[in-house]
């Protein structure tokens, strides 16, 4: 059975929550993680967090939930993997325009 890396994942991930409508980018940080993913392995299987900047103005709960939705498809399509989790946090939001 092929194994897909974490790399790979986090940047599956990435690519799919940069094609979200309200997504500024990917923030980075101090904590392990590829350019604003993390992905952790566990009992119930491949989760992420998603580390994001919010455009000003655009609904943070709904993009949110539309990133959650295209990484785990993406993922699915991608990979095959279907995630546990899919966890967003917000780091930024983008000054108003």
């Amino acid at each position: 059975m092929a194994t897909v890396s974490k790399e790979v994942l986090a940047s599956y991930a990435a690519d799919a929550a940069r094609e979200v409508e309200g997504v500024g980018g990917l923030v980075e940080g101090t904590l392990h993680r590829h350019k604003g993913v993390r992905v952790l392995e566990g009992e119930g299987g491949v989760r992420l967090e998603l580390h994001i900047a919010v455009e000003w103005g655009a609904s943070i709960p709904e993009v949110g939930q539309e990133v959650q939705r295209r990484v785990s498809a993406y993922l699915a399509r991608m990979a095959s993997i279907e995630a546990g989790a899919v966890d967003v946090v917000v780091d930024e939001i983008g000054p108003p325009s």
